[in-house]
């Protein structure tokens, strides 16, 4: 077993070696994988791959997702009233990948439908869960954006699964 310290390492520099081990501690814990998306003011399309998501609280049905503060799409988060959460299924591994890429094109593809709201909403994904903003918190390198849950759709897909910085398939 390799444990290290934040204080008080031998070798590399303490903090570079606490860094790598805990990315790797953190790459070992298995994850759904979601896409965040929303609009800004203009009606330009912004979205995120996250996999840092999770239910907050029944009541209200609150979830969180966290968004790096240098993501491209980090300016439309801080300030849109609403987003959609789309839980990926295991088909949608090549759209994550796209929309966690740096610069890249998300919405290059025809993969998303337009709800009422005019927010972007991928019609396949395992559930969607259209949020109204609640609270953004900043921590550390990343904004956890908090969400109530206003509407959800559900199909029967199998989720997308990511572990050891690849993805994964869910096995009964």
């Amino acid at each position: 077993m390799t444990e290290t310290t934040a204080r008080g390492q031998q070798g590399p520099p303490a903090h570079e070696t606490f860094a790598a081990q805990f990315r790797e501690a953190m790459s070992r814990f298995p994850s759904g994988v979601t896409i965040v998306t929303t609009t800004d003011d203009h009606g330009a399309r912004w979205g995120f791959t996250a996999s840092a998501f999770c239910s907050v609280s029944a009541e209200p049905p609150l979830v969180l997702a966290c968004l790096a503060v240098s993501a491209d799409s980090y300016r439309a988060f801080r300030t849109s009233s609403k987003w959609v959460v789309n839980i990926l299924g295991e088909q949608h591994a090549p759209l994550a990948k796209r929309f966690a890429t740096k610069g890249a094109d998300k919405f290059a593809g025809d993969e998303f439908d337009t709800d009422a709201d005019g927010l972007p909403v991928l019609p396949q994904a395992v559930a969607s869960l259209v949020c109204r903003a609640e609270a953004r918190h900043p921590a550390g390198d990343h904004l956890i954006l908090i969400g109530e849950a206003v509407n959800v759709r559900l199909r029967d897909h199998t989720p997308l699964v990511y572990y050891a910085r690849d993805f994964a398939r869910l096995s009964a």
